[in-house]
């Protein structure tokens, strides 16, 4: 490469990763009990237990379980439900209104037999906590696209990386770390041995971290798009009146009737955000490891429990639903967040030891550092005293 793409590939690597590196060293730090997440609230008995046993033919029906759930909450309305797949527990999501804001939600866990009340979800738990740091540092929408502007400077970063320093990196053998010269020169190698053994990992991570930040505007897309084509007829309708709504247990049979194999995952109802103010939305899943991650949407008229529509969702919203559990590696059971645990601590002294190298050499002219970069470091271990 000549001197000046290469030149302006160091300044593309170098500011992108200084702008970026302190919100990233945040989301491993956090990401990584999150990775564990299930675990933890097990430890730390903040998940609802209940025993899974193999016959579940006798079950409350779905509105006998909205009717416990708002007995907990008088007042409120019933806004999602949510089914665990391995256990006989139900989720009910109630809100004073439809519309109601995340922060005025409520989630509750019922036993699907018995209809027993098995506690409310800790949304002020520790890793309730973690989470909401992680995704939008308590700011909200303008948190989730700050980090995800983070995310893409990351990537530029990792890109602009890979330019600059892999045919340097070229001179030494794979995995070379010069131990015996000086500290800064040891770092250099960790920094671009560690770079490149989780560049893959960290291009999936950081990618599928950029679209989960964009949850709210898919799903606004996804509302105003293919959600307003399915409801159309129902434009210029009353929505139904509380207390004279079908109901929600016929109206999933219905969908699964229609779509005979799938799973009924979560349901959402009416005035919602994932709904209309019309219909239940019941969203069904596949049953093998890739459809289980892909949701098909069942739009059952609130008023008179008929199927209306039923859509496949569309790609940007499927790629939405694939990023989620990429990104933390809650696909694959206990192995994989291993695996995904041991790359975030690597990315974690990737991140660190960037940081290390351009506070030793942040007062050095460019075309010192550059000299540096093409002679893999050995201009370094010349210059430099033993640290």
């Amino acid at each position: 490469m000549k001197p000046q793409t290469i030149r302006a590939w160091y300044l593309v690597h170098k500011w992108t990763s200084l702008v970026c590196t302190a919100f990233l060293l945040m989301l491993c730090v956090t990401g990584l009990p999150l990775i564990f997440h299930e675990e933890i609230d097990k430890a730390l008995g903040e998940g609802v237990k209940v025993e899974a046993i193999p016959d579940q033919s006798q079950m409350k029906t779905l509105d006998e379980l909205i009717a416990l759930a708002l007995e907990k909450r008088p007042g409120e309305v019933p806004l999602f439900m949510s089914f665990d797949e391995d256990r006989p527990a139900t989720n009910v999501t109630t809100g004073p209104r439809p519309d109601a804001p995340e922060s005025q939600m409520k989630l509750q866990t019922l036993d699907r037999r018995t209809g027993e009340h098995l506690g409310f979800i800790n949304e002020e738990g520790v890793m309730a906590v973690i989470l909401r740091l992680h995704v939008d540092m308590f700011a909200g929408l303008p948190g989730m696209l700050f980090l995800g502007f983070m995310g893409l400077l990351f990537f530029a970063s990792v890109v602009s990386g890979v330019v600059v320093y892999g045919p340097f990196m070229r001179k030494l053998a794979f995995g070379t770390v010069r131990t015996g010269r000086s500290t800064r020169l040891k770092w250099l190698d960790y920094h671009n041995l560690l770079g490149i053994v989780t560049l893959a990992w960290v291009s999936v991570v950081g990618l599928t971290g950029v679209i989960n930040t964009l949850s709210t505007p898919i799903i606004q897309l996804w509302q105003i798009g293919q959600l307003a084509e399915m409801t159309a007829p129902y434009k210029d309708q009353p929505p139904p009146q509380p207390g004279k709504m079908a109901s929600v247990h016929q109206a999933v049979e219905t969908v699964k009737a229609a779509a005979p194999g799938m799973r009924v995952q979560f349901i959402a109802f009416p005035g919602g955000f994932f709904s209309s103010k019309h219909h239940y939305a019941v969203f069904l899943q596949g049953d093998t490891p890739l459809t289980k991650k892909l949701l098909t949407p069942g739009l059952v008229d609130a008023k008179t429990g008929e199927l209306t529509a039923m859509r496949s969702m569309p790609w940007y919203a499927q790629a939405l639903l694939l990023s989620q559990p990429l990104h933390f590696g809650d696909y694959g059971g206990l192995p994989l967040k291993i695996l995904w645990a041991i790359l975030d601590v690597l990315t974690i002294i990737v991140l660190g030891s960037g940081v290390y190298l351009w506070l030793g050499r942040r007062r050095a002219p460019v075309e010192q550092r550059l000299a540096e970069l093409q002679s893999g470091g050995t201009v370094l271990a010349r210059i430099a005293p033993a640290e």
